[in-house]
Parts: structure tokens; sequence; C-alpha cells
């Protein structure tokens, strides 16, 4: 249980009634969830709004109501805060109540049109194979320890994720690998973290349409927010539009390629066959000098896999734990994995 006025200084709002001294027990924003003493956060989705809810949250036990306009009807006991955007405040309070988890973990942010499942892999995957406790986030399953559990969003919604956090943080996890989805950007699920690393792989056409994104502007604005929100940005040169994705970072920026000159560089790039496996070969060169073998054919996968050595050598990884622990050809989530091939 904790005290609202602790949690209230993460949040800009008006007080409608009631007092900051209410103690609670937890945060939601499904009215189906609260349970005694919970703050209800009134969030205005696609189809539902959780403002309509308000009263229903109240009689199942809500001490307080977090909203975006002032509520009528409420019972003068029960506190209500009015805030201009509440999908913020969420996530603001949602960082408060667990003592913000982030900022005791390594965090390694990734996003991207394409390829952001498969880089999030691989990069989780040298982080164990080189001794480090990492968790997992994404939209196929969150990983902590030996746990695996399905995902119902590739960014769950600020209360699951930072539970997670903190679940991790108790599992004995260093590290978290993420996957940042553009709608999650939107709907402020990230908010309150500064990444370590930001990884972005491209941008492309898709997303945008009912329910997702107005316009590729919207879009790319998005999935620019992480290159705002991190310290290192690890960013791919080859994307025709990399002028664009940088403009307005605040970061400091890493960039990986296969085409134009970058930090990391792939050299030689050729399909690689093997009995049984068909892949592709190149050598890093720039910042990082050894060859790797990636067992998806495929231009994109060369990319991934620089995205993810980019990431894992700004940790300080060296490149000869790289090699040796770079994970097996594997199937993971239905992941083709990459190892790096020692010549």
């Amino acid at each position: 249980m904790k005290n609202m006025r602790t949690l209230q200084k993460r949040i800009a709002y008006q007080l409608q009634q009631g007092s900051l001294d209410a103690e609670v027990t937890g945060i939601t924003c499904d009215s189906r969830k609260v349970q005694p003493q919970n703050v209800f956060v009134c969030i205005r989705g696609n189809r539902m709004d959780g403002h309509v809810y308000a009263e229903e949250a109240v009689e199942r036990g809500a001490a307080v109501l977090v909203a975006e306009r002032e509520l009528e009807g409420i019972p003068e006991k029960v506190t209500v805060l009015v805030v201009k955007d509440s999908r913020e405040a969420l996530a603001q309070l949602s960082c408060a109540w667990e003592d913000d988890p982030a900022q005791h973990l390594v965090t390694i942010g990734v996003t991207g049109t394409k390829g952001k499942t498969t880089t999030a892999y691989m990069i989780y995957e040298i982080l164990r194979k080189a001794g480090i406790r990492a968790g997992l986030i994404g939209t196929i399953e969150t990983r902590i320890g030996e746990k695996s559990i399905p995902s119902e969003n590739t960014t769950p919604e600020p209360v699951v994720l930072q539970k997670l956090f903190s679940e991790m943080m108790r599992e004995g996890c260093t590290h978290v690998v993420m996957e940042v989805s553009s709608q999650a950007e939107k709907q402020h699920r990230c908010d309150g973290i500064t990444f370590d690393y930001g990884v972005f792989t491209n941008i492309g056409n898709d997303h945008i349409g009912a329910g997702e994104h107005a316009s590729f502007a919207e879009y790319l604005s998005c999935k620019k927010k992480l290159l705002r929100t991190c310290r290192t940005g690890i960013v791919n040169r080859d994307d025709k539009r990399f002028p664009e994705i940088i403009r307005q970072s605040t970061c400091r920026l890493v960039t990986f390629g296969c085409r134009e000159k970058a930090d990391f560089m792939a050299a030689d790039a050729a399909l690689d066959q093997a009995p049984g496996v068909l892949g592709v070969s190149y050598r890093v060169q720039g910042a990082a000098d050894f060859p790797v073998r990636v067992d998806l054919p495929g231009l994109f996968s060369v990319s991934n896999s620089l995205a993810a050595i980019a990431v894992c050598a700004q940790m300080g990884i060296p490149e000869k734990a790289m090699q040796e622990h770079f994970p097996q050809s594997a199937s993971v989530g239905g992941v083709r994995q990459f190892r790096c091939i020692r010549k």
C-alpha cells in the first residue's frame, strides 16, 4: 500500500475532489480488474472510453480516479485527479508504483518496421551466452530466467511492463532487451523510461490506417521517439530515410550498414550454404573486425545481425567474447538465430 501523495509527484493534475492522503493498493486501467483501494485511470481508446466505467470502478472499490475531464456523480470520499493525458499519467504512476525498476537495469529498446523480433532475440542470446542474466520482452513472449510468458502486446501496457521489470530484478536480471512498438510510443507505454540503448532497424510504410497511425508522418514520429529517450542510439545507415530518422534525436548515435559508410559495416556479404542450411556470411568491419555467419538468407539478416553486434559492442562485450558466445543456429519462438563463424 502506498500514499497517493507520494505517487502524484510524477504527474501534472488538478484536484477535482477528495484528498491526496488516500492510501492505495495498486493501479489499473481496466475497470474489471479494480480491487479495493485501487487507482483507476480512465483511458480513452479507439473503441471504448474508460471514463464511462468510472462509476463501476468506484463500485468495485477504487479510492482514486485519474481522468481527462471532470467526473460527475462520484462520491465525495473518492479522490479525482484531472490530467491532460491519462495515458501519460498511467505510465508515470506505474513507474512510481514499482519504484522505477528500469533505472536498475541496463535497458535495450528495439524498434523498426521490420526486424524487431529477430534483432531482440539476437541481442538477448548474445548476452546470455556472454554470462549476463537478461530478460526479454517482445512480440512472441516475455522471458524471465527460465520462465516464458506468452505476449498479448509487443510492448505491454505500463502497469504490466513495470511489474515485469520488477520481477526481472527479483530474479537477478541485470539487463533487459525489449521490442518497442510504434503503438507503444503513441500510447506512452514507455514514458518514464530512459533506455540505455535504442536500436532502430528500419522504417517502412506499414501500420498506417484505422486503429494504427493516421499517416506515415505520425508513424515515423512515434518510431523516432526512441532516439529521444535513449542514451545511445544504434541506427541503420542504409535506410533511405536515415536523415529523417536521426533528425531531432538527442542521443549519441552509432550506425550500422551494408551499403553506406557506417561505424559497423558488413564486407564481402555472400550467400552461404552448408549441409541443411542456407544463410549469409560476411565480415564485420569498422568498429569491429571478425567474420559472421547468419543462418537465414537475405540482406535483412546481415542488417539485423549488424545491429545486434553494434549494440553488444557498445555494452563492452569484447569481439572475442561475441565470437565465442553468439547463439548457435536454432529456432527460438519461430525465429532462426545466427552464429558467428571463427576462421
